[in-house]
C-alpha cells in the first residue's frame, strides 16, 4: 500500500510543479505590464525615452491645534466663489470679552440728555432705521451687534473706519428699549439737517408747510407728529426749548425713521425761529384757547378771561402791579380765531403745536400776531375740553396739504384753459 502511494506521489510531483512554474510565470507577467518602462526597445532598434511617475508621498495626518487656532485660520474657498465684499473692504470686527465695559458705558452717555449734548452723539436700534440714517448721510462711529449676519447687510462703504463690536445678545437686550430687540445697535455723530441727504421723492412732495412744536413734552407724542409731519410733506420742523429732544430713543422708535425724511431743527430760541421761516411766512397756532376760542367763533360773548388769559399772567409785569383785569387783557397778543378748514395756506404757513399741559408759549402767540397770523380751531364736541398733541397735529398738517393740492389743481386747470 504504502509502494502505491509512493508511485502515485512520483507521477504527480512533475505536474504539480508545472502548475506552479506556469502560475509564477503569469504573476510576472502582470506585474510587467503594471509597471512604467524607463525604456522601451522597438524591433527595428528605435529607443523611446520615458519619465517615471511621479513617486506618491504618503499624507500627513495635521497635528491637533488649539481651538482658537483653528478658529482663526481662513476658509477655503473655491476660485468660481463670488469674493466676500468685506474681504474685499479689509472690514474687521472685535469680540467683546467677559467684564468689557464699553457697551454700557456708551449706553450711559448716549441715553442722558445732557451727555449726548455735549458728546455729540445719537443711539439708533434695529436693522431699518440703522440703514434710513447711513442713507440719509448720518456718520457711523460704533456698532454693537450679536450676530455679524446684522452688519453684513448694511452698506460696506458706510462700515470704513467704524468701531464693530460683537456682542452677547442678552447685553443687548439689557441695554434695548425696544420690546423685541433687534440685536444691533449704532453710535452716530448727531446729525445735522443742513448736511443730511433726504429722499428724493421726500423733497419731491415737500410743500410750503413749517410745523413747530411747543413745549411738547410727551416722547411718543413727539415721534408720531414727526410721523405726520413727514407724511404730510412738511419742508422742516423747528423744536423750541422746552421740548423733549428729539433723539431721544423713545422719540426715535415713535418716529419710526421720520427723523431721516424731513429736517428736524431742534432746540431753538424763538428769537431764532424766524430765521428758519421765509419772509412771506404766516404763523398759525393751533390753539383751541378752552371756551375763548369756540365762544369768539360763534360770535357769541363768554368769559374771554378764563383759561386762556390766565395762562399767560405769569409772563406780564402787570400781574406783580395788581392791575385789574382789562388792563392785563391790553398786552395779550390778538389773534383772530379761525376753523382749520378755512382757507390758511394762501402763503407759506407754519403751524404751531403745544403741548398738552402747558399749552402753547406766549412767544408763539406774538410771533403769531407779528406775521398777521390766526389761530385754528378744530371744533370738538361740548364737554370735550381739547385733542391729543399728536391728533391735532395730524388734522391740520393733512388739512394744510388738503388745500394745497386743490390750489395746484386749479392753477394747472387754468393753465390749460389758456
Amino acid at each position: 500500500m504504502a509502494a502505491l502511494a509512493r508511485g502515485m506521489w512520483c507521477s504527480l510531483t512533475p505536474l504539480l510543479r508545472a502548475v506552479q512554474t506556469r502560475d509564477l510565470e503569469a504573476r510576472r507577467w502582470v506585474r510587467a505590464l503594471r509597471r512604467s518602462p524607463v525604456r522601451v526597445l522597438f524591433p527595428s532598434g528605435q529607443v523611446e525615452e520615458r519619465k517615471r511617475a511621479p513617486v506618491k508621498q504618503p499624507r500627513k495626518v495635521p497635528e491637533a491645534g488649539s481651538q482658537e487656532q483653528r478658529q482663526k485660520a481662513p476658509l477655503e474657498t473655491s476660485p468660481s466663489q463670488t469674493p466676500d465684499p468685506w474681504e474685499e473692504a479689509g472690514l474687521r470686527y472685535e469680540k467683546a470679552f467677559p467684564g468689557d465695559r464699553r457697551l454700557s458705558s456708551v449706553m450711559t452717555i448716549v441715553k442722558s440728555r445732557p451727555f449726548r449734548e455735549k458728546q455729540g452723539k445719537i443711539l439708533l436700534e434695529g436693522r431699518r432705521l440703522i440703514a434710513d440714517a447711513l442713507k440719509a448721510g448720518a456718520v457711523p462711529k460704533v456698532f454693537f451687534f450679536s450676530r455679524l449676519e446684522y452688519v453684513k447687510e448694511l452698506p460696506v462703504d458706510k462700515l470704513k473706519g467704524v468701531s464693530l463690536i460683537k456682542v452677547k445678545f442678552e447685553d443687548i437686550k439689557d441695554w434695548s428699549d425696544l420690546v423685541t430687540p433687534q440685536g444691533i445697535m449704532g453710535i452716530f455723530a448727531k446729525p445735522d439737517s443742513v448736511k443730511m441727504t433726504y429722499p428724493k421723492s421726500q423733497l419731491h412732495h415737500s410743500l410750503p408747510l413749517v410745523l413747530i412744536c411747543d413745549n411738547l413734552r410727551d416722547p411718543g407724542n413727539l415721534g408720531t407728529i414727526l410721523r405726520s409731519a413727514a407724511g404730510a410733506g412738511c419742508s422742516k420742523v423747528l423744536l423750541t426749548k422746552g421740548c423733549v429732544d428729539a433723539w431721544e430713543p423713545k422719540v426715535l422708535r415713535a418716529g419710526m425713521g421720520a427723523h431721516f425724511q424731513v429736517p428736524i431743527v431742534n432746540n431753538l430760541e424763538w428769537e431764532a425761529v424766524p430765521n428758519h421761516l421765509t419772509p412771506d411766512t404766516r404763523v398759525y397756532v393751533a390753539d383751541n384757547c378752552g371756551l375763548y376760542g369756540q365762544f369768539q367763533i360763534s360770535n357769541t360773548t363768554g368769559d374771554r378771561d378764563g383759561a386762556c388769559d390766565r395762562r399767560f399772567l405769569k409772563f406780564h409785569k402787570y400781574e406783580e402791579e395788581g392791575l385789574d383785569t382789562n388792563a392785563r387783557k391790553d398786552w395779550l397778543p390778538k389773534l383772530e380765531v379761525q376753523s382749520y378748514d378755512l382757507d390758511w395756506t394762501e402763503a407759506p404757513a407754519a403751524v404751531v403745536i403745544g403741548g398738552e399741559t402747558q399749552g402753547v408759549s406766549l412767544e408763539s402767540l406774538q410771533l403769531a400776531e407779528s406775521t398777521a397770523g390766526k389761530r385754528l380751531l378744530i371744533p370738538v364736541v361740548p364737554g370735550v375740553d381739547s385733542l391729543n398733541s399728536a391728533m391735532a397735529a395730524s388734522i391740520l398738517l393733512f388739512e394744510g396739504k388738503r388745500q394745497l393740492r386743490i390750489k395746484v389743481e386749479d392753477l394747472s386747470r387754468d393753465r390749460s384753459y389758456h
